[in-house]
């Protein structure tokens, strides 16, 4: 087996030890596979934190895109990995690079609720929390109308309003996130953001 396929191997394997000997072989740490992922991309997406943070160490672009757009810090929010995006931080993602629907890492992890995350990049970053993608919804919005409105998705609102997040900030239909609760029934997170919307002096 070729040194740069060794390496996508054990990345995707989460094979400190086969990643570290392929590189010192002279492995290339931005070698593609055939969908354009990078090891570190594979190992962001099966949350291999120690592989990820070898890779880091030589130098992994955690911008770097594959054949659908995804990079190594966007797949973070899609997985929730609070180690990970700790890992790649020290590489310096860029926060602005958007996946195919025009979202920062922020949003789909809204969207699932994964809300150590979203507290994490919320603090830890300067994300921007009203960023719009290409379907006209922020975080806050993708928590309410594609959440369940348990538990989970409460505490990610909660963040989101918390970290500035506009709650009458509306979609392309220009219906806003408080809308949205009380047509879906969410009734502890309309409250929520009909407190923060009267805060703000908006009724």
């Amino acid at each position: 087996m070729h040194q740069n396929d060794r390496l996508s191997a054990a990345a995707r394997h989460g094979d400190t030890s086969g990643v570290r000997d392929a590189l010192a072989a002279g492995a290339h740490v931005e070698f593609r596979d055939h969908e354009g992922r990078t090891p570190l991309l594979l190992a962001a997406l099966a949350d291999h934190v120690e592989v990820a943070e070898l890779l880091v160490a030589a130098g992994a672009d955690p911008n770097a895109r594959d054949d659908a757009g995804d990079t190594p810090w966007l797949v973070t929010g899609v997985t929730g990995s609070v180690p990970m995006l700790r890992a790649l931080l020290p590489a310096g993602p860029d926060l602005s690079v958007t996946n195919r629907f025009g979202g920062t890492s922020l949003i789909p992890a809204a969207e699932r609720g994964h809300v150590a995350y979203v507290r994490a990049v919320l603090r830890e970053t300067d994300t921007d929390v009203d960023h719009v993608n290409r379907l006209g919804w922020t975080a806050l919005l993708e928590a309410v109308i594609l959440g369940d409105g348990g538990r989970a998705h409460q505490e990610t609102v909660e963040l989101l309003v918390t970290a500035g997040a506009d709650p009458l900030l509306a979609d392309h239909d220009g219906t806003t996130p408080l809308q949205h609760a009380r047509r879906r029934g969410f009734e502890a997170i309309a409250g929520l953001l009909a407190a923060t919307a009267r805060r703000a002096g908006v009724r």
